[in-house]
C-alpha cells in the first residue's frame, strides 16, 4: 500500500548532502519517490509500507551518513537549529577574537605583549583546541562521509582545518618541519566563520517559509458547537462533519461550511488573497482560517481536518516545497560530483605549487584555500529558496502552484486554451429566447424541461430554472439517454413519440432534417453568441431555444494580458463554430477549437503540443481534467469540479482570470532570480577555486588567505538566501 512520510534530517550541510540522501532512497525499489529539501532540512519520502518500513527508510539514511526522525509537529520546527547555530557561533568567537589578536594582532597595529615563540604558538594552540572542540561536528559529519566516499561541504572543511592543525602542531613540536609559521589562526578563525555562515544561512533560510508558516497559525485551535440545545466548546479536532457550528464576531472560523442562519462580512484576505471583506448570507460557503468581522453565524461544517480548504493549500504548499523542478534536478547532479571534482583540485593543486618549489606553506596555503572556498552551500540553496519565495507570493495572491516543475513551466507556455463555459464564462447560463415553428411556447417547454429535468448539464439547467419560473408541468418521459457532447432523448409515453433536445449533432445522429427556415434561425442565434438548442417531436423541429451564458468581467482584461506576455490564447468549445466565433470576437482572440466532444479536448491539446507549442489549458469541469492532465500546465478554477482541480498544477482559489497572467508573471519573476542566483553561486565557484588554487599567483602576486576563503564561502551562501528574500519587493 502506499505511504508517505515526512522526515526531519540531521546533518545536511550542503547541496550534495541532499543529492547523496536521495540517490540512496531512490537507489531502493520499494521506495517510489523521495524528495530532500537542503532548504529545511526535510524529506519527503512515498514508498510500498508492505514491503518496507519507516525504521527501514530512516536505517538508509543512517547509512548514508545522518540521523533523521519523522516529522510530525507541523509548528515552526526552525527556531532549534537557529539557537544551536548561533551558540556555537558565539562560544567559537569568544575564543577566535584572542586568537587573531595574539597572531595578527602585532602586523595590524595593535598593542601587543612581548612573548617568547614558544609561548606564542602554545596560547594559539589552546585557544584553537577550543574551537575545534565547539565545532567538533564539523569533523563527526565529515570525515566519515569522506570514508564512505561520500564526501560533502563538512568534508572540505575538515579536511582543511585539519590539514592546518596538524602541521602546526608538528611545527610546535619541532617534528620533522623545520619552520615557524603555524596556522592555528588560519584553522580557528576559519571554523568561526564558517559557524558565522552557517548561523546566518539557518536565520534566512527560515525566512523563505514564512508563507506556509503563516498558513499554519491560520488554524483554529478551538471551536463552538451547538450539541442538545447548548453552545459548547471543543478542540478542533473533535469537530465532525454535519455540527452545527456558532461563529462569533472577530471569532476565526474554525472549517469549511454553510451558513444556516446570520449575515455577516468575512476576511479571507489570508486564504484567497482578497483584500475586501466578503458578505455571507444563509446557504453561502465560508472557509476555515478566515475571519468573521460583524455578525454572528451558524454554519454546517462540510469540511473538516485535512478536508479543509486551508489544510488543503498547506498540504500542496508543502508538496511544491519538496518537488524539484528540472532546473533543480540539473543542480543535484552536479553537486554531486562537485566535492570530489574539488578534492581532486586542491589535492592536485597542491602537488604542482609543491613540485614547482614553491615549498610545504604555500602549497598546504593553496590546499586549504581551495577546500575551504568551494564549499558548494549556495549552489544548493539557489533553487529552493527561490521556490519557496515564489510560492509563498502566489498563495499570498490566491494562486496555488503544486510544485515546482509547474512553476518553472507557467514561464515556459506559449499557448494558453481556455474552456469556455464555467471558465470565460459566468457558468450560470440563462435561456433567453424561445424561437417557436409548430408548437406554442408553454408545449416546447413541457418536452424540453420533461427531459432536461433528469440532466445536470449546465444548459440543462436553465432550460429547468426558466420552466420552473413559468411554471411548466411535464411529461411523462420513456427511457432517457443522454448523449454526451449532443444532448438529450427520451420518448413520449402519451404519443410515443421519440423527443430531443440538444445540438445540431445529435439530430444528425437521429436523422432529423433541418430545413433552410430553421438554419437561418438557427445562425442568427450563433451569430450572437448564444448557444441554440434544438426541441424536436416525432423527428420534426417544434422550437429552438436560445441560450447564454455571460462573458466574466475579468476574462478581456485577462486575455489582454496574456497577450502582452508574448502569449497566445486559444478558446475549446462544445458549441457549434458561429458560436464559436461570436464569443472569440468579443475577447479579441483569433483562435478556437468548435464542436469538440468532452472526450476529444485532450486530442486538441496534443494537437498544439506536437507543433512545438508548450500550452497550459485552463478548465473547471470534469470534461476538463483529461486536458488538464495532458496540457504541459493544468490551471483549474478552484470554484470547479474536485476532479478538475487534482487534474490541474495551479489552482486559482478566486476565480479570477486575471490571476492567469499574474502566475506566468510570478514565474517568470522566480526564474530570474533562479537564475542570478546559480549565476553568481558558479561564478563564484569558479573565480574562487580558481584564485584560491593560485592561478593569479603567477601573474599578479595574488594569493588567496584561507580565513579570507572561508569567509567568502559563507557569505555567498547568505547572499544567494538574502537575494531570494528580496522576491518579498515583488510588484504585479
Amino acid at each position: 500500500m502506499k505511504k508517505s512520510i515526512e522526515l526531519i534530517i540531521s546533518g545536511i550541510t550542503c547541496s550534495s548532502c541532499a543529492a547523496i540522501i536521495q540517490r540512496d532512497l531512490d537507489s531502493d525499489k520499494r521506495i517510489y519517490k523521495s524528495f530532500v529539501n537542503i532548504s529545511n532540512d526535510k524529506a519527503l519520502v512515498e514508498f510500498d509500507d508492505v514491503n518496507i518500513s519507516d525504521s527501514e527508510i530512516i536505517d538508509i539514511i543512517k547509512k548514508s551518513g545522518y540521523e533523521a526522525r519523522i516529522f510530525t509537529d507541523k509548528a515552526d520546527h526552525s527556531t532549534d537549529k537557529v539557537k544551536k547555530t548561533k551558540n556555537i557561533f558565539i562560544y567559537s568567537l569568544v575564543f577566535a577574537l584572542p586568537l587573531f589578536y595574539i597572531s595578527m594582532g602585532e602586523m595590524v597595529g595593535l598593542p601587543f605583549f612581548d612573548m617568547s615563540m614558544m609561548m606564542h604558538h602554545s596560547l594559539q594552540l589552546i585557544l584553537c583546541s577550543f574551537i575545534i572542540l565547539i565545532n567538533i561536528r564539523v569533523y563527526t559529519s565529515g570525515f566519515p562521509k569522506l570514508f564512505r566516499l561520500k564526501p560533502n561541504m563538512d568534508s572540505l572543511i575538515a579536511i582543511g582545518t585539519a590539514a592546518a592543525f596538524i602541521y602546526s602542531v608538528l611545527v610546535y613540536i619541532n617534528l620533522f618541519i623545520e619552520d615557524h609559521h603555524v596556522y592555528f589562526e588560519s584553522a580557528g578563525v576559519i571554523l568561526t566563520f564558517v559557524a558565522l555562515g552557517k548561523y546566518l544561512e539557518e536565520k534566512t533560510k527560515g525566512k523563505t517559509s514564512n508563507a506556509v508558516k503563516k498558513l499554519i497559525g491560520l488554524q483554529a485551535k478551538k471551536a463552538t458547537i451547538i450539541r442538545d440545545g447548548k453552545e459548547i466548546e471543543i478542540e478542533i479536532s473533535r469537530l465532525s462533519k454535519g455540527d452545527l457550528v456558532v461563529v462569533k464576531a472577530g471569532d476565526r472560523i474554525p472549517v469549511d461550511g454553510f451558513v444556516i442562519f446570520g449575515e455577516s462580512t468575512i476576511d479571507e484576505s489570508a486564504i484567497t488573497g482578497e483584500s475586501m471583506p466578503v458578505f455571507k448570507e444563509k446557504n453561502s460557503l465560508v472557509i476555515g482560517g478566515s475571519i468573521n468581522k460583524t455578525g454572528v453565524l451558524r454554519f454546517e461544517a462540510t469540511k473538516v481536518g485535512n478536508d479543509t480548504m486551508l489544510s488543503q493549500i498547506i498540504k500542496i504548499m508543502e508538496e511544491a516545497i519538496y518537488s524539484k523542478s528540472p532546473i533543480q534536478l540539473l543542480v543535484d547532479k552536479v553537486s554531486y560530483y562537485f566535492v570530489p571534482i574539488v578534492i581532486i583540485i586542491a589535492m592536485v593543486s597542491f602537488f604542482v605549487w609543491y613540485f614547482l618549489g614553491f615549498g610545504l606553506y604555500f602549497s598546504l596555503t593553496v590546499f586549504i584555500s581551495v577546500l575551504i572556498i568551494a564549499c558548494p552551500c549556495s549552489l544548493g540553496l539557489a533553487t529552493p529558496t527561490a521556490v519557496m519565495m515564489g510560492t509563498g507570493l502566489a498563495a499570498k495572491r490566491g494562486i496555488l502552484i503544486k510544485n515546482s516543475t509547474a512553476l518553472e513551466m507557467a514561464n515556459k507556455v506559449d499557448v494558453v486554451v481556455f474552456d469556455k463555459t464555467g471558465t470565460l464564462t459566468k457558468g450560470k447560463p440563462e435561456l433567453v429566447e424561445i424561437f417557436p415553428f409548430d408548437f406554442l411556447n408553454e408545449k416546447t417547454l413541457k418536452i424540453a424541461s420533461s427531459l432536461a429535468v433528469n440532466s445536470n448539464h449546465p444548459l440543462s439547467k436553465a432550460v429547468k430554472n426558466y420552466s420552473l419560473s413559468q411554471k411548466i408541468d411535464q411529461i411523462d418521459i420513456d427511457n432517457f439517454e443522454e448523449k454526451e457532447g449532443m444532448g438529450l432523448k427520451g420518448f413520449c409515453k402519451q404519443h410515443k413519440s421519440m423527443l430531443l433536445l440538444g445540438n445540431k449533432k445529435l439530430l444528425e445522429s437521429e436523422g432529423v432534417v433541418i430545413d433552410v427556415s430553421t438554419e437561418e434561425v438557427f445562425d442568427r442565434m450563433s451569430s450572437e453568441g448564444k448557444t441554440p438548442l434544438f426541441v424536436t417531436h416525432d423527428k420534426k423541429v417544434v422550437a429552438l431555444l436560445a441560450i447564454i451564458d455571460d462573458i466574466k468581467v475579468s476574462a478581456l482584461k485577462a486575455v489582454k494580458k496574456i497577450f502582452s506576455l508574448n502569449k497566445e490564447v486559444y478558446i475549446i468549445t462544445g458549441d457549434n463554430e458561429k458560436v464559436a466565433k461570436a464569443i472569440a470576437k468579443k475577447l479579441n482572440i483569433n483562435n478556437f477549437f468548435a464542436n469538440v466532444f468532452p472526450g476529444d479536448k485532450a486530442k486538441k491539446i496534443k494537437e498544439l503540443q506536437k507543433k512545438g507549442f508548450v500550452v497550459a489549458m485552463v478548465g473547471d469541469g470534469i470534461n476538463d481534467a483529461p486536458a488538464l492532465a495532458q496540457a504541459d500546465l493544468g490551471i483549474a478554477m478552484a470554484s470547479g469540479n474536485d476532479i478538475a482541480i487534482e487534474a490541474g498544477e495551479i489552482i486559482l482559489i478566486k476565480n479570477d482570470l486575471m490571476d492567469i497572467p499574474l502566475s506566468i508573471d510570478i514565474s517568470r519573476f522566480t526564474f530570474k532570480k533562479i537564475k542570478q542566483n546559480l549565476f553568481w553561486a558558479f561564478i563564484y565557484n569558479t573565480i574562487g577555486i580558481t584564485v584560491a588554487a593560485g592561478l593569479f599567483y603567477s601573474f599578479f602576486g595574488v594569493l588567496l588567505n584561507p580565513m579570507i576563503a572561508a569567509l567568502a564561502m559563507s557569505f555567498s551562501s547568505v547572499s544567494v538566501v538574502a537575494n531570494s528574500l528580496f522576491m518579498k519587493t515583488y510588484r504585479y
